[in-house]
């Protein structure tokens, strides 16, 4: 499969290339030329399997000759063993409504299920190609949460964290700054959360830099996250299981997390549609329902992770 970014579809990426640069070149996301669409077939074997045999083969489709779908699988297996759950997430009912816990990780975050995967991911490309990278995140709590259990004490990458100074929760906090593994790496900013994501996106639009430290980000912008995050749409339709169009409330800051429900959509998920659930900042909200793109002062909210503009 090929890559290109938002901002030019001339040029083609491979998964390797999407997957370690994190954003593109020209400031786009990366997106897949084109998504493999499941038939009525396939869909019905992919609802007989557990959850890390359809996660391999959802993946695979994505990732190229990056890894055999053996080792894929074993990284698979690997990165879900240290979730509470044996099938990693799951399903409550309560009246009409399915709830979807995805919060049986190391950290509690939903972000485990991609992250813990996306470290073990580095680490077998700097193994393979004797490399060294450094991770750097912005993080609104839980992202440089996740992040950082899935990287920590690894050989041959380092991790830098930026969180907005006293605004992210206590318990956010601590799980970041109280690991002592030597290549995790903790750094304040007086400011919010847009701010930290802005000087990583610097970081990133100086190649010269960037190059140099052989810089990547494990943000919603990492394309090898979405992949991962549309497991569970898969798998929590296939648990409910009534040959139904299902819709998805999906609370979300930045949209990565709907956008990876999107994309299972497209890869032929009979979902009817997405209720987008936001906090008062807004700001996709707006653009989307009256073309607003106008970035307002930051809110502290009860949920600190959204609280982005």
């Amino acid at each position: 499969m090929k890559y290109i970014s938002t901002r030019n579809n001339s040029k083609e990426y491979s998964f390797e290339e999407v997957f370690i640069k994190g954003l593109a070149d020209d400031g786009g996301l990366f997106i897949p030329k084109s998504v493999k669409k499941f038939s009525n077939e396939e869909m019905t074997e992919l609802s007989k399997l557990d959850y890390r045999e359809l996660a391999k083969k959802i993946i695979f489709p994505f990732i190229g000759d990056f890894m055999s779908e053996k080792e894929l699988f074993n990284i698979i297996q690997k990165s879900y063993s240290a979730f509470r759950k044996e099938n990693t997430i799951d399903l409550i009912k309560i009246d009409d409504i399915h709830v979807l816990e995805l919060f049986h990780g190391p950290t509690l975050a939903f972000k485990d299920i991609a992250m813990q995967l996306l470290g073990n991911f580095y680490e077998y490309y700097l193994k393979k190609n004797n490399k060294k990278i450094n991770i750097i995140v912005a993080t609104s709590g839980d992202t440089g949460a996740a992040a950082i259990d899935a990287i920590k004490g690894k050989k041959n990458m380092n991790i830098f964290v930026l969180h907005p100074n006293n605004k992210i929760s206590i318990v956010q906090r601590k799980l970041m700054s109280t690991v002592k593994e030597n290549n995790v790496f903790n750094i304040a900013i007086e400011g919010n959360f847009d701010d930290c994501q802005n000087l990583v996106k610097a970081m990133f639009e100086d190649k010269k830099f960037s190059n140099l430290i052989n810089m990547s980000g494990v943000n919603s912008i990492n394309w090898a996250r979405i992949i991962a995050q549309a497991v569970y749409y898969f798998y929590s339709y296939f648990l409910i299981n009534n040959n139904k169009q299902i819709n998805f409330s999906v609370p979300t800051g930045n949209f990565g997390d709907v956008y990876a429900g999107y994309l299972s959509k497209k890869m032929g998920l009979p979902i009817n549609k997405f209720i987008v659930a936001t906090n008062q900042n807004d700001i996709l909200h707006r653009a989307i329902t009256n073309g607003a793109y106008n970035v307002e002062n930051v809110l502290e909210t009860i949920s600190p992770s959204m609280d982005i503009q």
